[in-house]
């Protein structure tokens, strides 16, 4: 048979050739790097014969795949047995690969704690010091039951017997068969290849993700090449644990949650709401700018108005309940899109073709039920706040429209420090139509503006099937924080089957109906979800113009407070928003917490700066910076905002 390796070049092979048997023709080094193969375009074991004229390429330990693919090997043959040979009466549930590691969910029958994953991980390193070889087996589904069944591994049964398939289940053995899981696989094919690990901790999961189900406990880990790469990563998490938005968000008094209010549901703290104001603001003035009319609407709707959407019938039965009302059979929803009442309010008049574009913007808060397992802080809540707009536009104005969205969402990532972005264009599964709503035509028409569109302002693109909304393709800004994680903010979507949903029309210039074409976007996307990314992108040391608090003035003793109100007064007249400490503390406390609440500038006034009319300023971070009359600090403080809030 004939292989075409990736270079283009053929290799000829005996039929029934193994990926070891075309590495070791190519040379020795690569038979001794492989780990697994690519056949035309499928993941395959290196054992796994080759039976026809086939596209190959070769995984190696060092790339990529074959990172993943150890990550693999050591969730479902290192991690699972080491549990075994410390549990035996342990039952084993699944094992994937995850970002930057793996995890494998376990019924034990006692539970075990985090102290007991230095056991676990000794065990591990015990297994992989053998270096053993893994082969791979293939069963029909009653065998494959029955292996199972023998060794008392229930989920193994259940995952077997819930399968449409009828035979080839690989099940994979170390020791002459002293081990065996089930498992999709590739493996390596020793244990030899395994890299640096560590297991991470603990979390309860259930069976299936389903409440109903059986708690598990699942346990985490990373691996990777080598040790350096493993330190590396551990430091990137011990920063990102410093920056997390919950710890922060709780130090710095911006937000919090309250079981009695529900989960899920934050409430803003004075500092958390001043900054979250200060966003919708920045947003506002830059899309007033641009010629967005604010509108307001209720936080439900009559339920007819979300089955006239589609969004009931796609997302009704995973969203918070009806809200039944005396009237025989009337219902309403908590809100969970703007974008209905957008509709409605475009409809609530005769519209011509001079009219458009019309662009309605609104904050709205809107609700959907999210599982408590899937909560965290502020990134996944059942309340949300989002800076949604809708474009109402003719065809001929979609791909200006959409530019000049982009041009804004670039905007905000520029005054944020956003530096580092790929923008992800979301388009339909080809193969799976029925999930959306709307006709081909209209998909290519809204597909196409937004390929074209994302071409003509030069940005960085990769292209997602399957991603899009059920309504309409979209362009998702894929955002790098300061720790090289990856974040979804801002979306822009060309709909065409709301308008045409909603019986939404236009008179034209030949006087005849026409259907608007409509563009959601919203360049924070949830405004918590925003305000979580942009705490741990910058540490909680905000862009001055947006720090809730900007200054504190610290008056060295209690003489001196009046002035320092006096001063204080003088800054809230020019806008600039902070506090007075005036504990009967040492200077030096002061500082030292301001520091710790990062407060942009620290102001100090005792007797000198009292009798001069000045104020001696401190930076975060940097120090003194000298003494300044008020008016001088005023301008240089209105100077930072100003560099910092221009446009390019």
């Amino acid at each position: 048979m004939k292989i075409t390796l990736p270079d283009g070049s053929i290799r000829e092979l005996a039929d029934g050739s193994s990926g070891l048997d075309l590495a070791s023709d190519i040379g020795p080094g690569l038979a001794k790097a492989a780990v697994a193969v690519i056949v035309n375009g499928i993941q395959k074991d290196l054992s796994d014969p080759i039976d026809q004229d086939s596209e190959v390429s070769i995984i190696t330990i060092d790339s990529d795949e074959g990172l993943e693919i150890m990550r693999h090997t050591l969730t479902a043959q290192v991690l699972a047995r080491a549990v075994k040979n410390l549990y035996p009466d342990t039952k084993l549930a699944i094992g994937p690969t995850i970002a930057d590691g793996f995890y494998y969910d376990f019924e034990f029958k006692k539970a075990i704690s985090p102290d007991d994953l230095a056991s676990i991980e000794k065990e591990m390193k015990k297994i992989i010091s053998n270096g053993s070889s893994i082969t791979k087996t293939l069963h029909s589904k009653s065998d494959a039951m029955n292996i199972f069944k023998g060794v008392n591994e229930s989920y193994k049964e259940s995952i077997i017997s819930e399968s449409e398939q009828d035979d080839n289940f690989q099940l994979y053995y170390q020791d002459n068969n002293e081990f065996v899981d089930l498992c999709r696989g590739p493996h390596l094919p020793s244990l030899k290849h395994i890299g640096a690990f560590r297991l991470t901790k603990l979390a309860g999961a259930y069976w299936k993700g389903d409440s109903k189900n059986k708690m598990l406990t699942r346990i985490y880990g990373t691996a990777w090449k080598n040790e350096k790469e493993l330190n590396a990563y551990l430091l990137r998490i011990e920063e990102a644990e410093k920056r997390d938005h919950r710890k922060l968000g709780r130090e710095l008094e911006l937000f919090t949650f309250s079981e009695k209010v529900g989960m899920g549901l934050p409430l803003w703290l004075p500092k958390g709401t001043l900054l979250r104001e200060r966003l919708i603001n920045f947003m506002k003035k830059a899309q007033d700018k641009s010629g967005y009319q604010q509108v307001t609407t209720p936080h439900i709707g009559h339920k007819a108005l979300y089955e006239t959407s589609g969004h009931y019938e796609k997302y009704g039965k995973d969203s918070f309940q009806p809200i039944t009302t005396p009237h025989e059979g009337e219902a309403f929803l908590l809100k969970p899109m703007n974008c209905p009442h957008h509709c409605e309010i475009y409809k609530h008049k005769p519209r011509s073709y001079k009219d458009l574009p019309i662009r309605y913007a609104e904050f709205g808060t809107v609700y959907r039920y999210e599982q408590s397992g899937e909560l965290h802080g502020l990134t996944r809540v059942r309340g949300f706040t989002q800076d949604d707009a809708h474009i109402f536009c003719r065809p001929d104005q979609v791909k200006e429209e959409f530019i000049k969205v982009i041009d804004l969402v670039l905007y905000v990532f520029k005054a944020l420090g956003f530096s580092d972005y790929t923008a992800q264009i979301s388009l339909r599964d080809p193969e799976n139509k029925q999930k959306y709503i709307g006709s081909d035509e209209a998909w290519d028409k809204a597909e196409a503006a937004i390929i074209e569109a994302s071409a003509e302002k030069g940005l960085e693109t990769v292209t997602e099937l399957g991603e899009a909304a059920f309504y309409g393709p979209k362009l998702d800004f894929m955002v790098k924080d300061a720790l090289g994680r990856k974040w979804q903010l801002g979306t822009i979507q060309v709909d065409y089957q709301l308008p045409d949903r909603f019986q939404l029309e236009y008179i034209g210039s030949d006087n005849q109906k026409h259907r608007p074409v409509m563009i959601h976007r919203a360049p924070f996307g949830s405004l918590e979800r925003f305000v979580a990314v942009l705490i741990e992108h910058c540490a909680g040391d905000f862009p001055l113009w947006l720090a809730p608090e900007q200054i504190n003035i610290l008056p060295i003793s209690e003489k001196f407070i009046s002035y320092a109100e006096e001063l204080k007064g003088i800054l809230d007249e020019a806008g600039i928003t902070g506090t007075i400490d005036n504990r009967d503390e040492k200077i030096g406390r002061k500082i030292r917490d301001s520091e710790v609440r990062k407060v942009p500038f620290m102001l100090i006034v005792g007797e000198k700066e009292q009798e001069e009319g000045k104020v001696a300023v401190r930076k975060h971070g940097q120090g003194d910076l000298g003494v300044f009359s008020p008016a001088e600090f005023i301008q240089y403080f209105k100077g930072i905002i100003s560099e910092s809030l221009a446009k390019e």
